[in-house]
């Protein structure tokens, strides 16, 4: 309806009968006005309605309006008059008070009190009303009084906190319990004809991309990824936030599964073309796992259990794409939860050790330091390697703490160190990718180094791409370690995306994916001179990883300048305890016996940051 605006308000005198004009239209109080006269007490109440905060009518058993204070002309935003029916000007006040008419003729004929919700609308702003009708007999005449308070501001503080309990705040996306509810009101009612799909999407790399381009980009790119998401949805559907790049989507009905297929098929295309935002072009992706009702669960949590399930092994497997849930996958995940309890247990038991490898001078043999190397004795007494562990420790905030465990080892077993390779030796210890670029972390790992009493003996080997994510690592905490003389070191390089040009090291190590038959192999040996070439104009220590055969080696030596390397043809990692009593490693180096043929490891390369060996 229109704005109007509310004049004074005169309130309209009731209608009455002649014979009864006598009669005052309200009944006098039992304790009124001490020593005022009928007309002066009626005047000061007709004067005290007018007053009220509250919006008051009084209605005929006719539904016309008798009596209406200012609140409730303001509650309509009318006058006074339009409340008679042939003064209604408006279609909606028309039809407010013709609701409110209807209410009063039904009310005062079934002698019913009643409390209604009442909405009304004034231009673009809604306001909302709690009336409470309530029929009297007054003289001759059933009445019905009328209250109301005005609930706006209180109705906007639920559904503020509606909102933010049932929908995400950054994406507009129902949230984690709205797709359950949803989800298990569609099996509690479910003919046995009835199938939906539950999806579990999760945004791939997003923790690089916050680190590369900032939070405020990764907020902007969830709420592009929801949108590209939902559309094309049915009202049937639903999408839904459930953390912080991980999404829901609930397709129902569905006929087959080969009809979702072809949908997520579509769904991955659609969102791997390129976000524009704030001037940056950025390419994601998301890892989709499916579960189908009842095939994969007749309950919502069976179903999306599972479909994280599915998830998880497209993410470890290939990203970008989708995969349906099945059995061994069940299986899978069992028995990384078996992984995951072995690991915390040996966590809390301490039951890891290292195994030192050596850093040799390929001219003369010297070992010039060793690289810790974490290993687990599982429940049997197996040893295991890092392969099955740490990328597990990672995923489950434990890598910090598995850390400080291989340092604490390294300590314990220093003179033994010292006697083994000699006191001059660098020891080198490894930090994944998500600890370089955590501060917190490297300041306490910097003290714990200091505490050493020896930290410029220690070097910290970090992967590449630590130094061009914009976690500042290079800016903000490079610094620390430099200032305590602790060496680092670039990790695994070349198997990444960064430039010697824009990152500061003591010390890289050319991945052994570039070493392994590197005399056979033209383009690795260009890579590796352009490497050589710049880690020398830079004042950088070469060291070849995964050197294993008298060949590699010999082209080493005679092709290229690098003068140090590590690998299995020197020796295999270490285990101290093995070491017969004063035995050095220097006995062991280059030992036919240490480079046995079925010691030799298979080609591999690490995507966790951390060695694995």
């Amino acid at each position: 309806m229109q704005n109007a605006s509310v004049p004074n308000l005169s309130i309209p005198e009731p209608e009455r009968d002649p014979a009864k004009a006598a009669a005052p239209a309200v009944p006098r109080l039992n304790e009124g006005f001490l020593g005022t006269d009928d007309a002066t007490e009626l005047k000061i109440l007709r004067e005290i309605v007018r007053m009220l905060p509250a919006s008051i009518t009084v209605q005929d058993e006719r539904g016309d309006f008798l009596l209406v204070n200012e609140a409730a002309t303001a509650q309509f935003n009318a006058r006074a008059e339009e409340f008679r029916i042939s003064a209604s000007t408006s279609d909606f006040l028309t039809q407010a008070l013709d609701h409110r008419r209807e209410t009063a003729i039904d009310l005062l004929q079934s002698g019913r009190s009643a409390v209604f919700e009442e909405r009304v609308s004034a231009g673009q702003d809604q306001r909302v009303f709690l009336t409470t009708h309530r029929p009297v007999r007054i003289g001759e005449q059933n009445l019905l009084l009328s209250s109301a308070s005005d609930l706006s501001r209180q109705k906007a503080i639920e559904e503020d906190l509606f909102r933010r309990a049932y929908y995400d705040e950054l994406t507009g996306l129902p949230t984690r319990r709205v797709i359950q509810k949803l989800a298990g009101d569609i099996i509690a009612r479910a003919n046995p004809d009835d199938r939906f799909a539950l999806a579990f999407l999760d945004v791939d790399n997003f923790k690089h991309i916050n680190d590369y381009y900032g939070h405020a980009i990764g907020d902007s790119l969830l709420i592009q990824f929801a949108k590209r998401l939902g559309l094309d949805l049915r009202k049937t559907d639903m999408l839904s936030r459930i953390s912080g790049d991980e999404f829901l989507l609930l397709l129902h009905p569905i006929q087959s599964e080969e009809e979702v297929a072809e949908y997520l098929k579509m769904l991955v295309q659609r969102l791997r073309a390129p976000f524009y935002i704030d001037s940056s072009e950025v390419f994601a992706s998301a890892s989709i796992g499916v579960s189908l009702y009842p095939e994969h669960g007749g309950s919502y949590e069976a179903l999306r259990q599972n479909a994280d399930i599915a998830m998880y092994r497209v993410k470890n497997e290939t990203k970008g794409a989708a995969a349906f849930f099945n059995a061994t996958m069940e299986s899978e995940t069992l028995a990384r939860m078996a992984t995951e309890q072995s690991l915390r247990l040996a966590i809390l038991d301490k039951r890891f050790f290292c195994a030192f490898q050596p850093k040799v001078d390929i001219r003369t043999h010297e070992i010039m330091g060793i690289e810790a190397l974490v290993r687990l004795r599982d429940d049997n007494g197996v040893i295991q390697s890092p392969d099955t562990f740490i990328n597990l420790a990672i995923e489950l905030g434990l890598i910090d703490e598995l850390t400080h465990l291989v340092l604490a080892e390294i300590m314990k077993s220093l003179d033994r160190i010292n006697e083994t390779f000699g006191p001059g030796a660098s020891i080198s210890i490894n930090v994944a990718a998500k600890q370089a670029g955590n501060r917190e972390f490297m300041e306490v790992f910097a003290k714990s180094l200091a505490a050493t009493g020896s930290p410029t003996r220690f070097i910290v080997e970090v992967t590449e791409d630590a130094f061009v994510a914009k976690t500042h690592f290079q800016d903000d905490i490079l610094p620390m370690f430099r200032e305590l003389g602790i060496g680092i070191s670039i990790d695994d390089f070349g198997i990444g995306y960064s430039s010697l040009a824009d990152i500061t090291a003591d010390e890289i190590k050319i991945d052994r994916s570039f070493i392994t038959d590197i005399h056979k192999r033209p383009r690795s040996q260009g890579i590796l001179r352009a490497i050589e070439s710049l880690s020398e104009a830079l004042g950088m220590t070469v060291i070849a990883e995964g050197v294993e055969t008298f060949e590699e080696l010999a082209y080493l030596q005679a092709a290229t300048k690098i003068r140090y390397a590590q690998g299995y043809y020197f020796s295999k990692p270490i285990f101290l305890e093995e070491l017969q009593p004063h035995a050095r490693a220097t006995d062991v180096i280059g030992a036919p016996s240490a480079r046995a043929a079925e010691e030799t490891r298979p080609l591999t390369t690490r995507a966790g940051g951390r060695r694995g060996s």
